[in-house]
Parts: structure tokens; C-alpha cells; sequence
């Protein structure tokens, strides 16, 4: 008899362990929907210009997710380049399954020549347009395609349905190998050379030399409406986005529904997401035309460090045509450094705070954390004459004027083994150490420190970070992005926060829920959240030179008591360093 009770607590135990080391299993009634990424240089052809890109099954942008909320999906990736990849589901919350998040070297070494690795999550509580992206280096220039969730079945969108969706993906193209453009400009110390055009669903359009075949058309029918699934996949650069003659209603953000609102102009992050509906005028008064659909940066940084180009797209009523056989229409765009609409634009951002939509946004504050955002120098190695601000100092960037060292091996395979030591370090400042007037005139030292420190959070605790811009070396915006969570946008300002007296302000009745939010040029934000999903989160600047510069940082969140507290167990087809 105490052998047969043994056998059964044997069982048991295994049982549960391998309950533990599954994801999150689909709802009833949800699926599980399965993807294989193949990852291979194709040749590509845009501005005349050919180049062998790393593209997902031949596909740029790469194919498509579509799923469910509630619904597993499960992809696996094959790399048969050379150069290393890991893939991020960008803004999917990764519940317990930080395995699967992405990042190199934070949540998994790369995958390497020849191996593959299966990603497996379940969307959770999230519904509208995500992305995925290649998550080492600059290998997203080319790697990257949208994740539409629907609604679970049977519920639909609090917005009108539409007659038909559209993903419109913003990238950049670079003639050169954007590998060796981020390496020089490591080498060297000075600002990486600027994409040679912005693409609209990886094509650059007919405002662009030898493109005008390379255009993407939407043809529409009068009267119907179309939801526009806006992605900002590009580098290093925000983008405004507008249609000739058309208004523009943005219903969700970042796969979380806003209250809705009537916008000319789009203002979108690289990392944010924004659907809006796009009603086609009606039959009787609408000769056949042509408007464009145009995108162009806001830029707040010095000149010439942003692709100063405007790429365009055609939005076509039928009976179709050539281009030049309609008349054409072109909306106008703000100014390149407008942050008065910047600043505009990011107030009219209000989450749906409905019954079925509440708006769960800490009262209270368990954690609190300021970081300084922005950048900043580091001294030229040995004898070597550099291209940073000086000929003596390189450019980097920094938060809490640390600039994040990538280790060797993956953040969380050090927490999870419990093995941090000489992996990384639990002391990343909660305030800056040294104090200075943010936006005013820069302290004379613009050096950083760098280290491999990250802020370690207990399971639940509600959290808010301050994320400040500065003026050392000018002051500019910042889309910042949390892998693992979504948190809401209490506040924002200009000039530098005061604790004494903007919490007052704060809106935590429905502020909008986002994954990715711009801390304003010369500005600040305030972002809270709980902190409920355990694992490495990184956190870090969305301008892919940023955060090759060091613009970054990562969270620990600890297991909380229960098991669907706890990070499970890693997959046994992890990637090894």
C-alpha cells in the first residue's frame, strides 16, 4: 500500500511539473493557431537599387498573424541566415511565458545558423493590432509584419463594423546593409546614416526616384467603411500619417479600444499601433480620384539625424485607373518638429473606461521610480580620433545616466536559475544620482556610466515611472516601450515634472493603455502599472539607434505565491548561448 501511494505521488508530481511547463492553454472555445517563420535572404528590389534582405517565408513585410483573443498561437522560427535572430511579439503580454518574449539576450540567446526555436503564447485580455519584429540589432529593418486579435468570437468591436481591414505597415529602406551601417556608426562614434526612403507595406511610392511601380493602392468602394490597421515598424522614426480629403477615427491604440475621436492627422511612434476607420465618401458627388496617403517624420532631433523624405501611398475610388488619369489630391502634413500637435494628439488619447472595458489603473503607488531619459557621451578608446559631439567622445544614451550593457547570457535564464553573478546587477537607481535642471542648460559632464543593472519589483506591486527628457545634446522625444506589460499614460508635461504638484493632475478616471508611449521632447511622462506578469521585462527607446547606444534597461519581477504566479519552466528547445 505506501509503495502504491508512492507510484501515485510520483505521478502526480509529474504531472503537475509538466502542467507547469505548458503555456497558458487556450479558453474554451478559443483555438490554437499555428505559424512556421522561415527566415531567409531574398533579393529585393527598391529605388533601383537590389539588395538580399532576410525576409520571413519570402514575404516582406512578413506574413501575417491573425488570431483571437483567448487564442494560443504557437510559431515556430528557422534560421538560414547568418546572422542571428530571435523574434518578438511586440505588445502580446507574455502572461508567465517570458520564454517567448523575444529579446536577445534578455529573454533568450539568438537563434544561430541552422536551429529553430517554437514560441508559444496565448493572447490574453488584448484585442485590435500588434506586431512582430526581429529583436537583435537592426535585423527588424526588414523583419517585422502585423498580429491582428479579434474579439472573441461572438463579441464585437464597440465601433462600427467595418467592411473590410487593412494593415498599413510604415518601414524604412536602407540601399546599404542597415548591419553594417549600425557597426560603423558603433565603431566610429557618430550618428548611423539615415534610411533612403520610408515605406508604406515595404513599398516606397511615386514620390520616391524610380518607385512609382513600387506603390501600394487601396482601391475602396464609396460609402464603406475600412479599418486601417497602422503599425510603426520603421527604425528610427516617428511618423505623422494622413489621406487627402479624409477624416480619420481612431478607435484603438496598442490592441487597447480608446474612446473614439476625429483626427485629420496621425501622429504614431515607432513600436505604436493605431487602428482607425476610414469612411470612403459616398457615390453621388465623388467623381473617380486619386488622394494620397502621406507619412513624413516628427523629428525633434538635430537635423540630418532623421530621413527628411515623405513617402506616399494611393487611395483609389473605383472604376480603378492610372495614377495620372484621376485627379489627385495631397493632404498636408504638420511641420517636422510640430510638438504642439505632438503634444495635442497624445491628449485626445482616452482609454474606453466602460464596464466591459474598465480602466484597472493603480490608485496607489507600491513603487515608485524617476528616470532620466536622453543622451549623452562616452570617451574615445586609446588614441582614436572619434565622430561623436567632440573628436575625443562618442555618442551614447542613457537612463539615469546609465547606458545598458547586453550581456552574454540571458537575463532570464540568470533569474530564473538564480544565478545573477556576473550576469547582472539588482541596483539600477530609482532616481538619478546627481541631480541637474533637466531641460535647462546641460551639466558640463555629459559622460555616462554603463553596467548590466536592472530594478527588481516584487509580484503585484503597482508602480509608477517618471521618464524625464533632458537637453544634454538636445532635447528630443523618446517612444518608450515595455515588453510584458501594458500601462497607462496618467500625465504628461513640459519642462521638467514637479512631485509637488503634477500627480494632482493626473488623470487616473480612463488615461490611455499602451505599450509604447513618446516621452515629449524637453517633456515628461508619468506611467503606471501593476506589476503581475513574473519574469525579465527589458525596457528601452524604440529608435533603434537609441537603443544600440544603451537606452535601455530591464525589470525583474518575482514569482508571486500561487502557481499561476510564477514564471514557468523554460522550453527544452531554448536557444543556448
Amino acid at each position: 500500500m505506501g509503495a502504491r501511494c508512492l507510484a501515485l505521488l510520483v505521478l502526480h508530481s509529474t504531472l503537475l511539473l509538466l502542467l507547469l511547463q505548458l503555456p497558458h492553454l487556450p479558453l474554451a472555445g478559443a483555438a490554437t493557431r499555428y505559424y512556421t517563420f522561415n527566415v531567409k535572404l531574398q533579393n529585393v528590389t527598391r529605388l533601383c537599387n537590389t539588395r538580399a534582405i532576410p525576409m520571413v517565408n519570402g514575404k516582406f513585410p512578413g506574413p501575417k498573424i491573425v488570431t483571437r483573443e483567448g487564442d494560443r498561437v504557437v510559431v515556430k522560427v528557422v534560421n538560414s541566415i547568418k546572422d542571428n535572430i530571435t523574434i518578438h511579439w511586440h505588445g502580446v503580454r507574455q502572461m508567465q511565458t517570458g520564454w517567448s518574449d523575444g529579446p536577445a539576450y534578455v529573454t533568450q540567446c539568438p537563434i544561430q545558423t541552422g536551429q529553430s526555436y517554437v514560441y508559444n503564447f496565448t493572447i490574453a485580455g488584448q484585442r485590435g493590432t500588434l506586431f512582430w519584429h526581429a529583436h537583435v540589432s537592426w535585423m527588424r529593418s526588414t523583419l517585422y509584419g502585423p498580429i491582428v486579435i479579434l474579439p472573441r468570437a461572438g463579441l464585437p468591436c464597440p465601433f462600427p463594423k467595418p467592411h473590410k481591414d487593412v494593415p498599413i505597415i510604415f518601414g524604412e529602406w536602407f540601399n546599404a546593409d542597415p548591419e553594417a551601417i549600425i557597426a560603423q556608426a558603433l565603431q566610429t562614434g557618430g550618428g548611423p546614416n539615415v534610411s533612403d526612403a520610408f515605406t508604406i507595406n515595404g513599398l516606397p511610392g511615386p514620390l520616391y526616384n524610380c518607385s512609382t511601380k513600387d506603390t501600394f493602392r487601396l482601391k475602396v468602394r464609396p460609402g464603406e467603411t475600412y479599418l486601417l490597421r497602422l503599425i510603426n515598424a520603421a527604425l528610427n522614426d516617428e511618423l505623422f500619417f494622413s489621406i487627402a480629403n479624409h477624416t480619420l477615427t481612431v478607435v484603438d491604440v496598442d490592441a487597447s479600444y480608446v474612446k473614439p475621436f476625429d483626427t485629420d492627422v496621425v501622429l504614431i511612434t515607432p513600436g505604436q499601433t493605431t487602428n482607425v476607420l476610414l469612411r470612403a465618401k459616398p457615390d453621388e458627388g465623388c467623381p473617380p480620384a486619386t488622394h494620397l496617403m502621406l507619412a513624413r517624420p516628427y523629428a525633434t532631433g538635430r537635423p540630418g539625424t532623421f530621413d527628411n523624405t515623405t513617402v506616399a501611398a494611393v487611395l483609389e475610388y473605383a472604376p480603378p485607373g492610372h495614377i495620372k488619369s484621376h485627379p489627385l489630391f495631397r493632404p498636408s502634413l504638420p511641420v517636422l518638429n510640430d510638438t504642439a500637435f505632438a503634444t495635442s494628439f497624445a491628449a485626445k488619447l482616452r482609454s474606453l473606461a466602460s464596464p466591459d472595458y474598465p480602466a484597472n489603473v493603480p490608485r496607489r503607488v507600491d513603487k515608485p521610480f524617476f528616470f532620466t531619459v536622453g543622451l549623452g557621451t562616452t570617451p574615445c578608446p586609446g588614441n582614436q580620433t572619434c565622430q561623436g559631439p567632440t573628436n575625443t567622445t562618442k555618442f551614447t544614451a542613457a537612463m539615469n545616466n546609465v547606458s545598458f550593457d547586453m550581456p552574454t547570457t540571458a537575463l532570464l535564464q540568470a533569474h530564473y536559475s538564480a544565478n545573477s553573478a556576473g550576469v547582472y546587477t539588482a541596483d539600477f537607481p530609482a532616481v538619478p544620482l546627481e541631480p541637474f535642471n533637466y531641460t535647462g542648460t546641460p551639466p558640463n559632464n555629459t559622460n555616462v556610466s554603463n553596467g548590466t543593472k536592472v530594478a527588481v519589483l516584487p509580484y503585484n506591486a503597482s508602480v509608477e515611472v517618471v521618464l524625464q527628457d533632458t537637453s544634454i545634446l538636445g532635447a528630443e522625444s523618446h517612444p518608450l516601450h515595455l515588453h510584458g506589460f501594458d500601462f497607462f499614460v496618467v500625465g504628461q508635461g513640459t519642462g521638467n515634472y514637479d512631485p509637488s504638484k503634477h500627480p494632482a493632475e493626473f488623470n487616473l478616471v480612463d488615461p490611455v493603455q499602451r505599450n509604447t508611449v513618446g516621452v515629449p521632447a524637453g517633456g515628461w511622462v508619468a506611467i503606471r502599472f501593476f506589476a503581475d506578469n513574473p519574469g525579465v521585462w527589458f525596457m528601452h527607446c524604440h529608435l533603434e539607434v537609441h537603443t544600440s547606444w544603451g537606452l535601455k534597461m530591464a525589470w525583474v519581477v518575482n514569482d508571486g505565491p500561487l502557481p499561476e504566479q510564477k514564471l514557468m519552466p523554460p522550453p527544452s528547445d531554448l536557444p543556448k548561448c
